[in-house]
């Protein structure tokens, strides 16, 4: 993979910048979605043991023929195994469901901070990279509070932190914190999940501009903000056209414009991270 087309992570491992998710995407027909994907060219493969998808992630990756020194493999803590001893077990546990003998990436799925026991889950992280079981630890859905506190008392900041991002939810501010911090931004549902941003005037005539779709504009979008997007899709042609964004440049007003559709109410399923109880 072109060098270019990868993001360094601040302890010198490397990511792709455009990420396939395997959210609600199981079961052999998983399997046959996501080798779709692989052969499109993705190879950073985005799961968690709360998706379900790993056995298809893992399957897909021995059915593709691709050496696993090629892929990029993220998974994710859920929050009943939070403490220290229980994360190690299903960090392993997650190795064995995806038939893999490491992790490229494992990051804290959700902080939970009215149960308090993430610095204990970012501690049991840092123990599996020790271990060799994974090569890069991050946490996702973190705010600036959280990361300062598991930096404060570990002294280990986070590879990556995977957050809900898009054009109404576009939150600057912790993305200025993760690069403050030298941390990679990861975006979820980067395109709105549904929303009406594939459909507002700016996006259209900025695709009509560039001879893109819309989808691939917002894509752009993140990536000119830094950001690397992770896109479910099963569409073996969307799937194409996410990756085939690397041909035109956005003008810094361009990327302004988007970013300014920020909404108050912009969160998809008003998800706040200083609130939310994980689901499962």
């Amino acid at each position: 993979m072109n060098l270019d087309r990868l993001y360094e992570l601040n302890d010198g491992h490397l990511l792709p910048k455009i990420g396939l998710g395997t959210y609600q995407i199981r079961g052999y027909q998983g399997v046959d979605q996501i080798l779709s994907a692989i052969q499109s060219g993705y190879r950073l493969l985005d799961t968690s043991t709360n998706y379900d998808s790993e056995g298809a992630v893992g399957e897909a990756i021995r059915r593709s023929g691709v050496p696993r020194s090629e892929f990029y493999v993220t998974t994710k803590l859920p929050g009943q195994y939070h403490h220290f001893d229980d994360a190690l077990q299903i960090i392993e546990e997650s190795l064995l469901r995806l038939g893999l003998d490491y992790l490229d990436l494992y990051l804290i799925h959700w902080p939970l901070p009215k149960r308090d026991t993430y610095v204990e889950a970012w501690q049991a992280l840092i123990e599996a990279k020790k271990r060799g079981l994974v090569r890069s630890i991050g946490v996702s859905n973190f705010e600036k509070e959280h990361l300062d506190k598991i930096i404060a008392i570990t002294g280990v900041t986070p590879a990556v932190n995977q957050n809900e991002i898009h054009p109404y939810w576009p939150q600057e501010s912790l993305v200025a914190t993760n690069q403050e911090y030298g941390i990679v931004t990861e975006a979820w549902s980067p395109l709105g999940r549904g929303s009406s941003e594939l459909s507002e005037p700016v996006i259209v005539n900025l695709a009509e501009k560039y001879g893109k779709d819309t989808g691939q504009i917002i894509l752009k979008w993140h990536i000119q903000r830094h950001i690397l997007p992770v896109v479910r899709t099963i569409s073996p042609q969307h799937q194409r056209n996410n990756l085939d964004i690397f041909d035109f440049t956005l003008t810094e007003d361009e990327v302004s414009q988007i970013t300014n559709l920020e909404r108050v109410d912009g969160r998809i399923d008003d998800q706040d991270p200083k609130e939310y109880e994980e689901f499962g």
